[in-house]
């Protein structure tokens, strides 16, 4: 695999997450920014590059061939297999990651994404919508609050890609709104050690586009 460009834009938590594993394993690669804010996802030529109109869209050569791969979980398993970084040691641990993995997508970033957009991006959200989204995100980070009660990763004995999944909003604190440090210490911990591996960068440090002044 080489030739690594990753379609993307900073303030996307999921392509932060393909992005961080790129980083994380030392992999070359070239963002290539998402105008997403303009409409770019839904034109035409976007649509011939990802049909779901989406971001991340990793591209890269492999035996000569040019290939692309969507959707952030497919992405991250690919690059663990193709590196043998953040994997598994066996079965039973691959099935764990991908439990992990699936209630990220379903339950964890799908309302923490939701919710952020409306409260820091399009500031427009129902109040009753906010309220359902609320507490649904809290009620994920309070599963993922318990699991990391008695180890430090999410998966395994050792930082897995269902770690990496699970991150990719969450440094967003500022913009969700709420103090994890207090509210949910053992998340707060694990983002500390994730940030703490070679490679980690912010979102809006590693990937392109115009995004909010941080402290």
């Amino acid at each position: 695999m080489d030739d690594i460009t990753l379609y993307c834009f900073a303030q996307s938590g999921n392509s932060y997450k393909a992005a961080l594993m790129l980083n994380l394993c030392a992999l070359p690669w070239t963002p290539r920014f998402v105008d997403y804010f303009n409409g770019e996802t839904r034109s035409e030529a976007y649509r011939a590059v990802n049909p779901m109109g989406e971001a991340p869209v990793l591209e890269y050569t492999a035996d000569g061939r040019r290939e692309r791969v969507s959707q952030s979980g497919v992405i991250l398993d690919l690059l663990a297999g193709a590196t043998g970084r953040f994997g598994w040691a066996d079965e039973a641990g691959r099935r764990e990651v991908l439990r992990w993995l699936l209630f990220d997508n379903h339950k964890f970033t799908s309302y923490t994404a939701t919710y952020r957009w409306l409260v820091a991006i399009a500031r427009n959200g129902d109040p009753a919508v906010l309220e359902f989204l609320k507490a649904r995100m809290l009620g994920a980070f309070a599963i993922a609050e318990r699991q990391l009660g008695t180890r430090d990763w999410i998966a395994g004995a050792q930082p897995t890609i269902a770690d990496l999944s699970m991150c990719g909003y969450l440094y967003f604190e500022d913009e969700i709104g709420i103090d994890l440090g207090r509210e949910f210490p053992n998340l707060k911990r694990w983002l500390g050690r994730i940030a703490a591996l070679p490679g980690w960068k912010h979102p809006y440090d590693l990937m392109p586009g115009q995004a909010p002044a941080r402290p």
